[in-house]
């Protein structure tokens, strides 16, 4: 692969029509905005997708991208273990639309799903607050709860992981349909 390791958005929008772009966020951040010609391969996803992936770089350089390029390095580092190599964006969609360039919306797509970010923000603001609620209301213990969420807040910060995105991940709002992967592994094979 001539690519370096993570490609900055300026030069990844030069290269695109050489690049096949897989986006590894959910189906609905993917629905919300993603690059042009981008596939949806949900991180949970790639391993099942790694053959139809090795058979793409054989036609071009792989770019993965995410939200802002944890998920995507994450992706990079499961592609690289299985000898599939790839660049990841800079920043991720975040950074590409910050800069000024195009993200494309899924035609038909009725509602906007929240990012993976946003939904974590919820659930660890909703517990956090159940903790204490409980905690007053019911028994003390229950603030442990508050406690919890805050330990594993810091250690995803410190690690660059996120227990709490990979449980979210799999909820049915999130969780592509078996037809949609496999339209888009078809598509990526015909590449």
């Amino acid at each position: 692969m001539t690519t370096p390791t993570a490609l900055a958005t300026d030069e990844a929008r030069r290269r695109l029509h050489e690049l096949t772009v897989i986006d590894v966020r959910t189906p609905g951040e993917y629905a919300g905005g993603h690059l042009p010609g981008a596939l949806n391969i949900p991180l949970d996803q790639i391993r099942r997708a790694l053959p139809d992936i090795r058979h793409a770089t054989g036609h071009g350089d792989v770019l993965v991208v995410c939200a802002s390029g944890a998920r995507s390095e994450d992706a990079c580092k499961i592609l690289a273990e299985n000898g599939v190599t790839a660049a990841t964006l800079s920043g991720g969609t975040g950074a590409w639309a910050a800069d000024g360039h195009e993200l494309h919306r899924l035609q038909g797509a009725s509602r906007t799903s929240w990012g993976m970010e946003r939904q974590v923000r919820l659930t660890a603001g909703v517990i956090v607050l159940l903790g204490l609620l409980l905690g007053l209301v019911v028994h003390p213990a229950f603030q442990l709860l508050s406690a919890g969420i805050a330990a594993g807040l810091v250690f995803s910060a410190l690690t660059n992981t996120c227990g709490m995105a990979a449980v979210l991940a799999r909820l049915p709002h999130n969780r592509p349909r078996a037809a949609d992967l496999d339209k888009t592994l078809a598509a990526l094979r015909n590449r």
